[in-house]
């Protein structure tokens, strides 16, 4: 699949991975994943109207399983089903405040995450749970989960 999934996202954007790159992994997702794509790509279109139509930067969607070991994440990752992104946007703010502009919405997601105050993470399922947390690094380096959307500790 080449291009454009909706107006404003593409097929690369979800293919995208710079640990794919170094590491010589293909990062193209299983065709099966297709559908969770395209509505993922629908729900990034929601979230941008939210944010005002702002634009905004994908850094990490589709992780296929190797990808996603390789960088930490977790092994029921969203990401591997084509059912989560990580973005900013920056024209509108911090991640905490865009994190806040999803969650005020009455937009339906299963998580929206407030990464290490460097992104925003969302993310879809069967039956979404709107649920609201902050990540951050402990002090022996683990991943932190808290409850809300916060500054970061």
């Amino acid at each position: 699949m080449n291009g454009k999934l909706t107006e404003h996202f593409s097929w690369s954007e979800v293919t995208f991975s710079e640990t794919a790159i170094r590491a010589g992994i293909n990062n193209n997702p299983p065709d099966e994943l297709l559908p969770n794509i395209q509505r993922m790509a629908r729900f990034m279109e929601e979230i941008r109207y939210v944010l005002g139509g702002r634009p905004i930067h994908i850094t990490s969607w589709y992780r296929g399983p190797e990808v996603n070991s390789i960088i930490g994440g977790s092994k029921t990752s969203a990401h591997m089903k084509g059912l989560a992104c990580d973005f900013v946007c920056s024209s509108l703010g911090d991640p905490l405040r865009v994190a806040k502009e999803i969650a005020e919405s009455n937009l339906d997601f299963d998580q929206v995450i407030h990464e290490f105050g460097r992104w925003v993470h969302v993310g879809l399922a069967e039956g979404n749970r709107r649920q609201l947390l902050t990540a951050y690094r402990g002090p022996d380096g683990k991943t932190v989960y808290i409850n809300g959307l916060e500054e970061i500790p």
